[in-house]
């Protein structure tokens, strides 16, 4: 397949969070129809975690789904899709074999940052370097750009991509660079989704780690609970910075929560098992808590006065978040699957 023929058969979509979406648009590409939700779910790429001791803009970081490429590789465990995956020491490398893979007729994935890409307008730009997007083709200097976070596909000249794709600083891409070499045609779901079901609830119901799955969103919560003995300005930040991982920064607090309650809707449809289901709108719920939180969050530190924000509020409504997650998961493992 040559360049144009791939610009032609190519068919960009938009979809909720970026990982996700490139690794739908590959699948689909390759003859493996597979929605964004089902990605995510197979994956098993749902997680939260409160990390105090890693920072990202000076703040602890939070994550609502497992780290950066997880996806990726979930489907490679998974699902026993084959990627090969590049990176580069030098940009220059870097940016001849984008243009060698697309010569070859490649969709191909890569990792970037999203304040150097110019389609972003600048008010959604920040450094958030776990940026995932499909380069599908090139034209003259201007390479094109399936970004599934936007409705179009996107045009981005060679300096700017590569400055992108090769910013140095906490999750530096390094030029990534990654694309299937093997997609598999037919899919075990009756076998493949009831492991990775219990083995993604597991992983946030009785995880070890005091600061990962459902102890993690109480630790945070404890700490919530806290604040008011902190410098009151300090503290405004902090619960703001809460709700910008939550729901700017990509780690799609609620987002990845509606995702997989999609994920479960698919799953008990093909399973034919109405529990699943009836979980899915389990999920949807604590999506639904989730937006709830951040509004309260917001609505207090707005507040002029700092006395005025009562954290203790704050507090009680994440506690409330994480035993309506923790009912899903325990329902998800009492539930017979095949």
């Amino acid at each position: 397949m040559t360049i144009n023929q791939t610009k032609k058969l190519f068919q960009h979509k938009h979809f909720a969070h970026c990982e996700s979406g490139v690794m739908s648009l590959m699948m689909n590409h390759h003859g493996l129809p597979l929605s964004e939700a089902m990605v995510f779910g197979l994956s098993g790429a749902l997680m939260f975690a409160y990390i105090p001791f890693v920072k990202f803009g000076g703040m602890p970081l939070i994550t609502f789904r497992s780290r950066p490429k997880s996806i990726i590789k979930g489907l490679r465990k998974n699902l026993g899709v084959k990627m090969q995956m590049h990176t580069f020491s030098k940009p220059r490398k870097g940016m001849e074999m984008l243009d060698i893979l697309l010569e070859q007729g490649k969709i191909v994935g890569a990792q970037s940052s999203v304040f150097w890409l110019p389609y972003f307008p600048p008010e959604m730009r920040f450094h958030f370097n776990a940026h995932n997007l499909i380069v599908f083709g090139k034209e003259d200097d201007e390479y094109l750009i399936s970004d599934p976070v936007f409705e179009t596909s996107q045009r981005c000249i060679a300096k700017d991509l590569e400055k992108a794709r090769f910013v140095k600083g906490m999750m530096a891409p390094k030029g990534l660079l990654y694309y299937p070499v093997y997609v598999p045609q037919h899919i075990d779901y009756p076998s493949i989704i009831p492991k990775v079901i219990r083995k993604n609830a597991k992983a946030m119901l009785k995880t070890p780690v005091p600061i990962a799955g459902i102890r993690g969103i109480r630790s945070l919560a404890k700490t919530i609970g806290k604040l008011d003995k902190k410098n009151p300005e300090w503290a405004k930040l902090f619960v703001g910075h809460i709700v910008r991982m939550q729901e700017e920064i990509g780690t799609g607090g609620a987002g990845f929560r509606f995702i997989y309650a999609s994920f479960l809707q698919e799953a008990g449809t093909i399973l034919e098992n109405k529990n699943l289901s009836n979980i899915s709108n389990m999920m949807t719920a604590v999506g639904d808590e989730w937006r709830e939180f951040a509004l309260l969050a917001i609505t207090a530190i707005r507040r002029k006065k700092t006395k005025q924000v009562c954290f203790n509020d704050i507090q009680k409504k994440l506690y409330g978040v994480a035993d309506a997650e923790a009912a899903v998961y325990k329902e998800l493992l009492s539930i017979k699957l095949p």
